[in-house]
């Protein structure tokens, strides 16, 4: 395949309890090998709490709204315009902790498996367990 189109009425979306994820490009999807696209949304007070992606690097843009962005133990809220690298296996975690919806794009490689990235949860744990009280 030399290449697919992605439109927004047909994107494949995923609801969670923190918001929405819409897979712009996947393994399974697109045929993609090397990047995982995904447009993420942020509901008020919700977040992707602390995780990691092992062997995988990730870039998060912020397309509106605003995160409280942390990667390790170190944060910074993170608005319109603004990006993020994170290493792989390094743990991270994104929280709209303002009043409107965030939207993010997220984009992670290499690809893993059919959906593309690994997930390991890691948010019952210390330090991260306790990190944002």
């Amino acid at each position: 395949m030399d290449g697919k189109f992605i439109k927004s009425n047909t994107m494949e979306r995923d609801q969670l309890d923190w918001g929405v994820m819409g897979w712009l490009s996947r393994p399974s999807t697109t045929g993609a090998k090397d990047l995982v696209v995904i447009e993420v949304s942020l509901e008020p007070g919700c977040g992707h709490n602390f995780h990691m992606h092992p062997g995988q690097e990730e870039v998060i843009y912020v397309v509106s709204g605003a995160v409280e962005q942390w990667v390790g133990q170190e944060s910074t809220t993170l608005s319109a315009g603004d990006g993020v690298f994170i290493a792989g296996d390094v743990v991270h975690a994104s929280f709209n902790t303002g009043s409107q919806t965030a939207k993010l794009i997220a984009i992670l490689g290499p690809c893993v498996g059919d959906e593309g990235y690994q997930l390991v949860e890691v948010h019952e744990q210390e330090p991260w367990a306790s990190l944002r009280k």
